[in-house]
Order: C-alpha cells, then structure tokens, then sequence
C-alpha cells in the first residue's frame, strides 16, 4: 500500500533506474506515515562516505501534544542500502546531470520501504512533449471509451 508518492518526480525527471531501499525511522514517524501525513515531493538522497541519507522528506509529529520538544519534521534520514548499491549509485552519479530523488514510500509487510530512482531533468520541450502525449491518450480512451 503506497503511503505517499512524489507525483512531479515523473514529470520533471526521466526515470533511469529504481531502487527499493529501508528507512531509518522512529516510532512515532512510522505511525505518522502510515495516517499518509507525509510530503516526499521535493526530496534529494544525498550520498556521504558510504552511507545514503533522505533529504526533504516531510514527516509531521504523530501527536503534537506528545512529540518531543527536539522533534524536527524535516530531518535528514538514513536509507539502508548494501554497500555495493550505494558505490554503483555513487559512480553514476558523478555523471552530468543525474540525481536521486524518491518515488514513494509504501508499506511492504510490517516494514517502511522507500522506492527511489536515479534521475535526469528533463527540459521543457520535454515535459511539453510528455504532457501532449497524455491529453492525445486521453482524447483516445473519452471518444471510445476505452479504460
């Protein structure tokens, strides 16, 4: 079950690889995502000696009135990936123009998973392009009615 979606990730970016990766998360953090509170529009991984951290996500407190006082919603948060993912990772990330972004968070059996992916912006004739494909499609699909 997807708990949140970067919804401008497939507009702005051209997807060239995915990873699935876990979360380092509190308590009261997981119980918030799971409410589907969370914002993950806007985030960047940021890659640090051997360790992969999430940047931007937005988690607010599960309770305001029991959140610790030292609580930051917007704190960075480490993402578990093998040693060998976050090298290849880093490799290609010193090519021009790549960046990774997360997709989604989403709930795979008791566990808090992050889908992420190694992007590329796309340009503005680009996402023109893109969006003119999308209205000719549904075009299509409201004159045959096709589902």
């Amino acid at each position: 079950m997807q708990l949140a979606v970067n919804k401008t990730a497939h507009l702005d970016y051209e997807i060239l690889d995915k990873y699935e990766c876990g979360i380092e998360l509190l308590g009261t953090e997981v119980k918030s995502i799971k409410l589907k509170t969370a914002k993950i529009s806007g985030g960047r991984v940021l890659i640090r000696g051997d360790e992969a951290f999430l940047v931007g996500l937005y988690v607010p407190p599960f309770q305001d009135k029991n959140a610790p006082e030292d609580y930051d919603p917007a704190r960075t948060r480490k993402l578990l990936l093998h040693k060998k993912e976050i090298k290849k990772l880093e490799t290609k990330l010193n090519d021009k123009g790549l960046t990774i972004v997360p997709l989604a968070l989403y709930n795979k059996g008791r566990r808090v998973k992050v889908e992420i992916a190694l992007v590329r912006g796309k340009k503005k004739f680009d996402k023109r392009e893109d969006l003119k494909k999308k209205e000719t499609q549904r075009r299509i699909r409201k004159q045959y009615n096709v589902r």
